[in-house]
């Protein structure tokens, strides 16, 4: 918004809290005075097309401030023969957004443009077009979690520093139901269960490919940050993307508290 308009809205803001009756006329502006002016839709929809699926992503046009506390979450509970695990595809028994033992920054999760995104097969009779599942992600996350994370099935990336990586794709199951202990023919460096928190983010910005899917089959979702690579393949049943700056600060420490903030 340019300095002018800005001046404008604050004038008539003065003047309607003031009680003093106002009149306006509408002028139409022209090329100059347009360039001058930005704003952001509050809802975008996009349509999409890849691999014989259609996609339809609704995003909110939002920046929100999240504290919350999630316990005993554990999504996709079924069989599955070949790692059956704790017997569902996410299981975390501890998830808190933002911590109260840091400073006033700290105490909340920054996440911008909250999006759902649809799946349908592609097909030319619109009676049999069917829905495969859809996803939950976020355009931008930012701050401290805390976390208690049993088995994920999903594609991870986690920088644990010293230690090494966490990369799912190590995975000989692909990142089914997995806890971190299996990479190919040996054993991982770390585990899931070594983690007490998470850092969204890092010195060059925000984590930018968070999402939660839940699917009939595996899809290929198209990215949403033109900056990134592709997601990795989703599979059928519940599954987590997150590969971009997302760092565990220490190992084998417990989640930080994340009390809520006392009034005044």
């Amino acid at each position: 918004m340019s300095l002018r308009l800005a001046s404008a809205a604050c004038l008539a803001a003065a003047i309607a809290a003031a009680g003093v009756p106002a009149h306006a006329q509408g002028l139409p502006l022209n090329d100059e005075q347009l360039s001058e002016v930005t704003g952001q839709a509050l809802l975008n929809l996009t349509n999409t097309q890849l691999d014989g699926f259609d996609f339809t992503r609704i995003t909110l046009g939002a920046d929100i401030q999240l504290s919350a506390n999630l316990s005993q979450v554990r999504l996709g509970e079924y069989s599955y023969a070949a790692r059956n695990g704790t017997g569902a595809d996410i299981d975390i028994g501890l998830m808190r957004f933002g911590r109260s033992d840091g400073s006033e920054a700290q105490r909340t999760v920054a996440i911008s443009d909250p999006y759902f995104e649809f799946v349908y097969k592609n097909v030319g009779d619109g009676s049999t077009r069917e829905v495969i599942g859809m996803r939950l992600g976020f355009g931008s996350l930012q701050g401290d979690l805390g976390v208690q994370l049993n088995t994920i099935s999903g594609s991870l990336l986690i920088d644990a520093g010293a230690a090494g990586v966490i990369d799912s794709r190590n995975d000989p199951l692909g990142g089914k139901r997995w806890d971190g202990s299996t990479c190919g023919d040996a054993a991982c460096a770390v585990t899931l269960s070594q983690l007490g928190s998470l850092t969204a983010g890092d010195a060059n910005g925000p984590s930018r490919d968070f999402f939660i899917s839940v699917l009939k089959q595996a899809v290929q979702f198209p990215g949403v940050n033109g900056a990134l690579a592709a997601p990795d393949k989703a599979l059928e049943g519940f599954w987590m993307n997150w590969r971009d700056r997302v760092s565990a600060p220490a190992l084998n420490q417990p989640p930080p508290p994340n009390l809520p903030k006392p009034p005044g």
